[in-house]
């Protein structure tokens, strides 16, 4: 076991963690006896979550060292491994045997456990979020002993989302599908006038994954269609111009040796190197950034989205890029996508924490009409009562958390304030 008693930060370096201490066991073994020892402990996966919600006031244990043991079921529709693992890792593996996930979020350098505990979301219009994927989790629960909550159990839709507050994840069972292969096109210049009505869930439509990029200007900047190919198909056409947006055939990616993207240029290849946005050997996305995150219904996205575009002159300043993706909706106790076919509004700021914290009462002001659930691993500045307004199952969740964890050794100053309504 390794630890480190000086403060860390984020992946993005914008959040310090005030943890006395971050552990790193190499067994489920040893994370039971740990578990069982400390009276405070919060679970830390890759740490790329823009808030505290992975914080404490105790210590912090980290699953990221304990061997993968990836599993595949002698079926072959699901795969067992250890939470800390990250989702490119599975992937890789995965494809190696001839199989795939439904669904994959933009990075593939997150940890599978803490993705799915905290709503991390991927894209497509008809697919569920990473944690719809989800057959079964074991938990280190407060006296160190180990449970397994699969699906179909009574408390499962209130276990799979659930911000390390019922234990720690140590092993993962996700549904798996027989390998497919994706290509992934760029269109570019969609004009604003072309979401109204329902044109913001056709343009979620377009392909299997469809994430579209703005930076509140004239159009939607990019669009980015990830398309599968049927299986005994080489390739598949696709149109010049959609929503009034040209094909750009040109928008090679890997145009340098540290081009972080993955292909975007037309060619047909494997789900794992398609549905992510960024290969696993590089460094992901920007980095020196905080990112926020809204959920709202798909079929007032783009009232939504035209309600933000009114704050544009003072988001720009401080705005990297907005990205839109719509999921589908799930049963998830704490799910943001609970109950509605959602949009995901993304923003990605620039490393600018005062005025980003003075940007968020604003955006979600004109979000209000529109009752926007933010991300639980994003940056927001909804209260406590106003987040409890937009989860009408989480007086169960609070029981199901109390049941696990009476001593609140799971608990944290996020997960007490903003879900359990601890003092």
């Amino acid at each position: 076991m390794t630890f480190t008693a000086e403060r860390e930060q984020n992946w993005a370096g914008t959040y310090v963690y005030g943890a006395s201490r971050i552990l790193n066991p190499t067994s489920i073994a040893e994370l039971q006896e740990i578990v069982a020892r400390e009276p405070k402990i919060r679970a830390l996966g890759t740490r790329h979550s823009f808030n505290e919600v992975a914080d404490g006031p105790g210590v912090l244990v980290t699953t990221t060292g304990i061997p993968t043991d990836l599993v595949i079921a002698d079926d072959r529709k699901s795969v067992t491994f250890g939470g800390g693992t990250r989702y490119g890792e599975v992937a890789l593996a995965l494809e190696e045997a001839g199989l795939a996930l439904h669904n994959m979020g933009s990075l593939p350098h997150i940890s599978v456990a803490g993705a799915t505990a905290t709503g991390t979301h991927g894209s497509g219009a008809r697919n569920g979020s990473l944690a719809t994927a989800v057959r079964a989790l074991e938990f280190v629960g407060a006296d160190g002993s180990l449970r397994t909550v699969r699906r179909g159990d009574p408390e499962f839709d209130g276990s799979v989302i659930h911000l390390g507050a019922l234990g720690v994840v140590t092993r993962v069972t996700l549904d798996v599908e027989p390998s497919y292969r994706v290509r992934q096109d760029v269109y570019l210049g969609v004009p604003w006038s072309e979401l109204a009505g329902g044109g913001i869930r056709a343009l979620m439509e377009l392909g299997y994954s469809t994430s579209a990029f703005t930076t509140y200007a004239d159009d939607i900047t990019q669009v980015w269609v990830k398309s599968r190919v049927p299986e005994g198909q080489a390739d598949i056409e696709v149109p010049d111009e959609v929503f009034g947006a040209k094909h750009h055939p040109d928008r090679v990616a890997f145009v340098s040796e540290d081009d972080n993207t993955t292909p975007m240029d037309g060619s047909v290849g494997s789900w794992a190197t398609r549905l992510p946005h960024f290969r696993l050997d590089r460094t992901p996305s920007n980095g020196d950034e905080i990112q926020a995150e809204y959920f709202v219904a798909l079929d007032e996205g783009a009232e939504a989205v035209a309600a933000v575009r009114t704050l544009a002159d003072r988001i720009q300043p401080h705005l990297l890029v907005t990205e839109l993706r719509a999921i589908r909706a799930d049963d998830y106790w704490l799910s943001e996508t609970q109950g509605r076919d959602s949009l995901a509004i993304h923003f990605t700021f620039n490393k600018h924490p005062a005025e980003v914290a003075a940007l968020l009462p604003q955006i979600e002001g004109v979000l209000a009409p529109f009752t926007p659930r933010p991300h639980w691993g994003k940056v927001s500045s909804l209260s406590p009562a106003e987040v409890e307004s937009r989860y009408p199952r989480l007086a169960e969740f609070r029981a199901l958390a109390e049941q696990h964890d009476p001593e609140h050794k799971f608990g944290g100053g996020f997960v007490d304030s903003r879900v359990l309504g601890r003092a």
